[in-house]
């Protein structure tokens, strides 16, 4: 994956839909299913350094992966069926380092939540929202499962 550029940069708006184009949305989606996922951090749970860091909704790692942190790839997981609906590249700025968070079974309510929750603080973490699918389109699944 490209290192992560700030996010003003023309280079980053470019970078943004060929990640799109080129993540292997399906194959993902199937490791999530066949591997399992573990959630160490149910919703409303604190940060375990951080504790006035809060989550938002569950989040947790997928089961047998590696990260480019050389842990686990981090997953929020949401309340509705949708399978994996996008992913967060974020920096830590604390942590010095960058990731891909996937977003799974989230509504369209939780995306905005966990993009915010990821952007709060941006001299803390920051974090660039790639879709699987139009948000109008996750609108309306979201209703049929609802």
């Amino acid at each position: 994956m490209p290192a992560l550029l700030p996010a003003d940069t023309p280079r980053t708006l470019r970078l943004l839909p060929l990640l799109h184009r080129r993540f292997h949305w399906s194959a993902w989606e199937a490791l999530i299913r066949c591997q399992g996922y573990t959630l160490d951090r149910p919703r409303r749970a604190s940060h375990p350094r951080y504790p006035e860091i809060i989550y938002p909704i569950d989040y947790g790692y997928i089961n047998g992966t590696l990260g480019t942190d050389g842990e686990a790839i981090d997953l929020f997981v949401g309340t509705v069926d949708l399978g994996l609906v996008g992913l967060l590249l974020t920096h830590d700025y604390r942590r010095h380092d960058r990731e891909c968070k996937l977003l799974y079974n989230c509504s369209p309510e939780e995306i905005y939540l966990v993009n915010g929750f990821i952007n709060f603080d941006r001299t803390l973490m920051e974090g660039w929202l790639v879709l699987r699918h139009p948000m109008h389109r996750l609108w309306l699944r979201a209703e049929r499962e609802a």
